[in-house]
Parts: C-alpha cells; structure tokens; sequence
C-alpha cells in the first residue's frame, strides 16, 4: 500500500526548487568555465553570469549593484561587518544573523504586534544619524509581519542615515522597500540553497574585502545557482493570492478551536502564520504534527533546533510559557485547501489528546 503523501508547511524555512529553477541550474552546470577567466569559454561564463545579474535586478525593479553571496545570512554580514557606518541601530525581533553581527547596536521599540514604534526610531535618528546605520526586517520569518518600510525608509532617508533591510522573507513575493541595502535568499522563493545576495545602492557604503563580485566578496561566481535564481524570480507569483485566503481560513480555525493567533492585529505577509496551542509544548507539537505526515516548525529554522524562548515572541511582550508553545505554518505555490484541512483536524486531535490527558 502506498504511503499518505505528508503535507509540507513550512515554506518560511525553505521553498522548494521551482522546475524553472531546476532547469536553469542545469544549464549552467553545462556552462563549466569560470566566469573570471579571460579566455573565450570565461567570457562566455562571465556574460551568463551578468545577465542573470541583469534578470534579477529586473525582476526585483532593483536600480542598484547586486553582490551575489552564498545566502542571506552573509549578504548580512557584509552589509553589517563592512558597514562604513560607526553606529548599528536595529530592531529586538529581527533575524538571529543580523543581531549575531549587531550584538552591541541600540534598539528600536516595537509594540505588541512587533511592529517598530515610529517615535522610538525618530528619537534614535535624532543622534548622529550621518553615522548610524538603521537596520530593520522587512517581514518576520517567525510572525510574517510586515513592517511599515515606506515610512521608515522615509524617516531614515529624510535624517541622512543608511538603511539595510532583510528582506529574505518578502523578495519574491512583495515589493522591495526603498532601502540603501537589502539581503535576499534563493531556497526563500523557490531558487537554489545556498546562494543568496547583497542589493546595494552605493557600494562605497561598505568596505572592499578584494577578490571577485567588484572587490567585496571572494570566490568562485556560482553561475548554476545564479541563473537558477534569475529563474525563480521570474516565476508567477499567481499563487500568493489563493495563499491569503488560505491563510486567513487557518487563522479562523485555529481561533474558534481554542488556539491564539501570534499578531493577528498586524498586517502580515500571507505566507506566514503564528499559532499557539495552549499548554502543550511547541515542540511535542511538532513530535505529534510529524507522525501525523505534516512538516511545519517552531520559530526559525535558523534556531529551531534549539530548546529557547523565541526572543521575536518575548520582545512583543509574550511570557516564557506561553511563547514555548507556538508553531509557525508557513505556505508556498502548492499548498492548497485540503492541506489546511487536515493540519486543523490535527491540530484539534493533539488539543483534545492533551486536553484528555490533562496536559492544557
């Protein structure tokens, strides 16, 4: 008898590859000469590579320089690591990898849905902002809200400061925010593992590090990942629509089951859901989700592995209690309504099993 295929919902962590994707990566595999030599076949790389440059600026509408990396998490660290800026102001709930680099930076206030508290952020601008860099997540990967970027962008620009963005959750699928620097990732939306980039405006904002990318980022072009990207990015987004009412029929299920929804007064990208289960563990969630065929996670996939409060749940105000016992259900372009489904009628047996067992 043939297995129950299992019901993957966690998107946020990584996509999978789209055929378009898969098939440009093999194209350049078949392109086997590297793209800094200067003979022909070089030459030849080099114009592949520069014309995947070409289609992903296209396909963002980015007017700046696009610096590939190996993914977001070091498109970060350059933005970050080689900032000319002496001050780093950042936000409580942003990414693992932008406060692993911004481990001394001032923060910015947010209110109870995670959103950043303008005025907390006007006050900060008003200290050497031609030497501070603001950096503020686009979209979070654990709650899926959405910041307000034009405004900040606005403030930010109008003081005369740098603004970066990690932007790995929303490329792709939202617009970009009017940033001097932004990070993206391909496995993000549905573009190969491991390669990513750095958008950048003005590349005197970060100090030369020598070796390929125009001096700031060594190593061997990967043209393979970089037209497997350039594919992706030109993928339809069709499915985003169907995904906000899919999102919005979990968020009412799980509500009128007993469960609490992670900032569902914010506005969110619909990719992305939050859900506390009260009184069982996120993690013996994710033990009973998995028997049951479902793939969803709990916080980061980045940290996930670790038995830790979410510091994006504590910074919106959420006790160490109850924060342990959120999971994130993230979609992509083939979830669909039955998935939904059966996620609730599972979520609602662990409820009740526990509920029986005098565990909620």
């Amino acid at each position: 008898m043939a297995s129950k295929p299992r019901i993957y919902l966690d998107h946020a962590a990584t996509m999978p590859v789209s055929v378009a994707a898969q098939e440009a990566f093999a194209e350049g595999m078949a392109t086997w000469a590297n793209p800094s030599s200067p003979h022909m076949d070089g030459r030849n790389a080099r114009a592949a590579l520069e014309d995947a440059r070409n289609r992903i600026a296209k396909a963002l509408d980015w007017d700046g320089d696009i610096i590939f990396t190996s993914g977001a998490s070091e498109a970060i660290s350059i933005a970050l690591g080689r900032t000319k800026k002496g001050r780093i102001v950042t936000t409580p709930v942003e990414h693992d990898a932008v406060l692993r680099m911004a481990k001394n930076a001032e923060k910015l206030a947010v209110d109870l849905q995670g959103r950043v508290v303008l005025a907390s952020l006007e006050k900060q601008l008003g200290n050497m902002p031609e030497d501070t860099l603001i950096a503020v997540q686009a979209v979070n990967n654990e709650t899926g809200v959405a910041q307000d970027m034009a405004a900040i962008a606005n403030m930010v620009k109008d003081a005369g400061a740098v603004l970066f963005s990690d932007c790995a959750q929303s490329a792709g699928k939202a617009s970009l925010p009017d940033a001097d620097m932004i990070s993206i990732s391909a496995h993000k939306f549905g573009g190969p593992p491991g390669f990513g980039a750095l958008l950048i405006r003005d590349l005197a904002h970060i100090r030369a590090s020598g070796g390929q990318e125009k001096g700031y980022r060594a190593g061997t072009e990967n043209l393979p990942a970089a037209l497997s990207m350039a594919a992706a990015l030109e993928t339809p987004r069709s499915w985003m629509e169907r995904t906000a009412e899919l999102r919005e029929q979990l968020d009412k299920s799980i509500a009128a089951a007993g469960g609490k929804l992670v900032a569902g007064e914010a506005g969110r990208l619909p990719t992305i859901g939050g859900y506390r289960m009260p009184g069982i563990a996120a993690n013996a969630q994710l033990i009973q989700f998995d028997l049951a065929g479902i793939s969803v996670s709990a916080g980061s996939a980045c940290s996930s592995g670790a038995l830790k409060t979410s510091h994006v749940l504590s910074a919106m105000g959420w006790e160490d209690k109850p924060a342990s016992e959120v999971v994130r259900v993230s979609f992509g372009p083939n979830t669909n309504r039955n998935d939904i489904y059966a996620f609730v009628e599972a979520w609602k047996t662990i409820f009740e099993r526990a509920k029986g067992q005098g565990a909620a």
